[in-house]
């Protein structure tokens, strides 16, 4: 019978140990222009026009979505740090408070592979494989107070983007929080 108990803990440990590695988060930064970056699936082959999916709404709140792509509206204008972090279920709780804006939209990754691509040139950044499927992602920026200029680089700018992106087939965007001022 202890035999029999100490495999099962282990079994749960193990299980334990499964479910924590299912998250994963990785840190990105990089030189964009025109307050903007992308998330997209490998396989979109659409040009990114910004004039078909920079809507006001989509400007209003700092992401633009279309099949299989979403743009991400920064404050800053040349470098961009963050943090991606693929997660199994929707996060529970949100601490408001640590940020400045926070939106959600759905994106399609039909081809099992996300890529983040800098704006204009779309240079891959950074590569996440990701079950085929819809997914919610989410999308929190914070210290908008640091940046200078919204249309200019500067080396003193440290806005953060977190980005958390869950399987979910609801592909609306939402507005949480809102930051009103210029872009």
């Amino acid at each position: 019978m202890r035999k029999y108990l100490i495999l099962f803990g282990l079994a749960l440990l193990c299980q334990c140990h499964y479910k924590k590695k299912t998250n994963m988060k990785h840190s990105f930064n990089f030189q964009t222009q025109y307050n903007q970056f992308y998330i997209v699936d490998k396989e979109n082959k659409s040009e990114f026009d910004p004039g078909s999916y920079w809507s006001e709404e989509a400007y209003d709140a700092k992401l633009a979505l279309a099949n299989g792509f979403a743009a991400i509206g920064t404050h800053s204008y040349g470098n961009i740090k963050g943090e991606i972090e693929l997660l199994q279920t929707p996060p529970e709780h949100i601490d408001y408070k640590l940020f400045d804006n926070i939106v959600e939209g759905g994106i399609n990754i039909s081809s099992g592979e996300l890529q983040i691509l800098d704006c204009p040139n779309s240079e891959v950044e950074f590569s996440l494989k990701v079950h085929p499927g819809k997914y919610r992602l989410r999308v929190y920026g914070s210290n908008f107070a640091s940046v200078k200029e919204p249309d200019l680089p500067h080396d003193t700018d440290n806005d953060f983007y977190r980005i958390e992106i869950w399987p979910d087939s609801n592909m609306d965007r939402k507005i949480l929080k809102q930051h009103i001022g210029h872009y």
